[in-house]
């Protein structure tokens, strides 16, 4: 019986020498699964943070992507909108530009038309008016013609020079035609302003032009003066 006591004596001092290592690493933290879940936990929790950065890096770039594409489109609206204003202002330029072009060619039309209206109320009429210049044979080269204007009852001045040529044959008896035109058988006033050896002379002549007919008003010049005449003729030539 003694015997058996102390073989189950020293089985428990041995279970306690055995279990008292263990009991302390647990103690420690020492256990393997322990260690390897914190490792584990540590890194999802590494991973975790790294994936909330990532997250708030994209959606920053969410938002300034999201802001440029803004700007971009209104900015295509801007320039959307200027182009069809500009082309508002060219439609309406070219309709303008048509509005004047029609006008102006109704003006051009009505005016050949009233021309073509007095040419043949002229030629009906059958009155010619013929303006004429001599200057006299005698006269030396102090008293040559420098210039003549002719204006012809409200219609614009014709001037012309007289080089000493012209001269010459004015000396030798040429004539110079001023102003040959078809009329209308009413009054006429025919002015002429003549420059001659430094003096400037004007003479006007106030006529009633006879129809079916031609009209002269001749003006010579001789010394020093200017003197008007008028005659009609039924014929071609003056004389």
């Amino acid at each position: 019986m003694l015997p058996t006591k102390r073989f189950a004596l020293a089985a428990l001092a041995a279970l306690v020498a055995v279990a008292t290592p263990a009991r302390a690493a647990w103690a420690q933290g020492d256990d393997p699964a322990q260690q390897a879940y914190k490792s584990k936990r540590e890194q999802l929790l590494k991973e975790l943070e790294q994936t909330q950065q990532q997250l708030a890096d994209i959606r920053s770039q969410r938002v300034q992507l999201q802001a440029r594409i803004e700007s971009v489109i209104a900015q295509m609206m801007q320039q959307r909108a200027q182009a069809l204003l500009l082309s508002n202002e060219a439609t309406a330029l070219q309709q303008l530009d048509a509005m004047l072009t029609t006008s102006q060619d109704n003006l051009l039309a009505q005016r050949d038309r009233f021309l073509a209206i007095g040419d043949a109320v002229r030629r009906r009429s059958g009155a010619v008016l013929v303006v004429l210049l001599r200057a006299d044979s005698s006269a030396g080269a102090a008293t040559d013609l420098q210039s003549a204007t002719l204006t012809v009852d409200n219609l614009p001045p014709e001037s012309r020079t007289y080089s000493a040529t012209a001269n010459g044959a004015l000396r030798l008896g040429a004539v110079d035609q001023l102003y040959r035109a078809n009329i209308l058988p009413t009054p006429h006033s025919v002015t002429l302003q003549l420059t001659a050896g430094g003096q400037t002379l004007s003479q006007t002549v106030n006529l009633t032009a006879a129809g079916e007919s031609v009209t002269y008003v001749q003006f010579a010049y001789r010394n020093g003066q200017l003197v008007p005449t008028t005659w009609s003729s039924r014929g071609t030539t003056p004389f």
